[in-house]
């Protein structure tokens, strides 16, 4: 068999995919402050969009308030505005220069919102993850064609990428199923 088909390489890619939603889901919110809710939000800085924790301090003094000091004054602004739209639903106060964003209760309505949220994000895991499917998938029927593996070997290969992206698929479901469960908690 080819060692040009590297179904670690492909596993991970998947993998990275799989810790992306990962990371994806603690930016979710469930009711508790967490500096991982700021993740997502991204500020109008120089000229450029960066990460909030790359123009601030951001910590949680209480279980249900988020601190975020930013250290440039001419950001304050453009990090609250940042706060308020990037759709977390949150709304900072301005003390100087710095935000206290309070973690308002989570009413059902915003719950059945979050699970969408989540499952947006497990629908892009998904994707991703089809996506390195069909690039392992088009290197072994390539190999295939310019005789470098036989048919045989491509049907071996083309089974263990799919046996291996059923798995993958199998653990988005499964993540999202428990972060669906934690955020429907009351």
């Amino acid at each position: 068999m080819s060692s040009d088909i590297d179904l670690n390489d492909l596993k991970r890619r998947m993998n990275g995919a799989l810790e992306n939603l990962k990371s994806e889901f603690v930016g979710l919110r469930t009711g508790r402050a967490s500096v991982n809710l700021m993740d997502p939000v991204m500020v109008d800085a120089y000229g450029s969009k960066m990460p909030l924790n790359q123009v601030a301090t951001v910590s949680t003094p209480e279980s249900r308030m988020i601190s975020v000091q930013v250290w440039d004054k001419s950001m304050v602004a453009s990090a609250e505005k940042a706060v308020r739209n990037a759709g977390l639903g949150l709304n900072p106060v301005v003390d100087g220069q710095t935000l206290r964003i309070p973690i308002p209760e989570l009413n059902e309505e915003r719950r059945a919102e979050l699970t969408k949220v989540a499952g947006k994000y497990a629908e892009q895991t998904r994707i991703a993850i089809r996506n390195v499917r069909r690039d392992g998938m088009e290197t072994i029927k390539r190999l295939e064609k310019d005789s470098e593996i036989s048919q045989d070997e491509q049907k071996v290969y083309s089974d263990r990428i799919q046996k291996l992206t059923d798995e993958m698929i199998k653990e988005v479901d499964h993540l999202t199923e428990a972060k669906d469960k934690e955020i429907m908690q009351v």
